[in-house]
C-alpha cells in the first residue's frame, strides 16, 4: 500500500513540477493524472498493484469535501452578497454538463452500434 501511495504522489508531484516549470494553464494534479493514465495504459501490472489502494482511497472520498465545506462556511458573508452570479453559474454549468453528457452518450452509442467494415 505504501508503494502505491508513493506512486500516486510521485505522479502528482511530477505533474505539479511540470505545470509550474512550463507555465502551463493546466493544474499540476490534472497533468499528473494524465501522466498516470499513460503509465497505466503502458504498464498493465501497475493497474493490479495500484487497484487495492485506489479502492480504499475512493471509499473515503467524502472526507475530501470537508475542506470545501469549511471554506464555504468561512465565506458565507461573501456568498450571501454574491448569491445571484453563483446561482446563475451553477445552473448554466449544470445545464451545459447535461447537454455535453447527452451528446457524448449519443455519439458513443452510435459509435458502438456501428458495424465493423469487412
Amino acid at each position: 500500500m505504501l508503494q502505491a501511495l508513493a506512486t500516486l504522489l510521485v505522479f502528482q508531484t511530477v505533474g505539479e513540477v511540470a505545470s509550474y516549470a512550463l507555465a502551463l494553464p493546466i493544474p499540476g494534479p490534472v497533468l499528473g493524472m494524465a501522466l498516470l493514465l499513460a503509465y497505466l495504459l503502458v504498464n498493465e501490472n501497475a493497474v493490479a498493484a495500484l487497484r487495492p489502494t485506489c479502492v480504499e482511497l475512493l471509499k473515503h472520498l467524502s472526507l475530501l469535501f470537508v475542506p470545501a465545506g469549511v471554506g464555504v462556511m468561512l465565506h458565507v458573508a461573501r456568498i450571501a452578497d454574491e448569491w445571484l452570479p453563483i446561482v446563475v453559474a451553477l445552473i448554466a454549468s449544470t445545464a451545459l454538463a447535461i447537454v455535453v453528457t447527452a451528446l457524448v452518450i449519443q455519439w458513443t452509442s452510435r459509435w458502438l452500434a456501428r458495424e465493423p467494415s469487412p
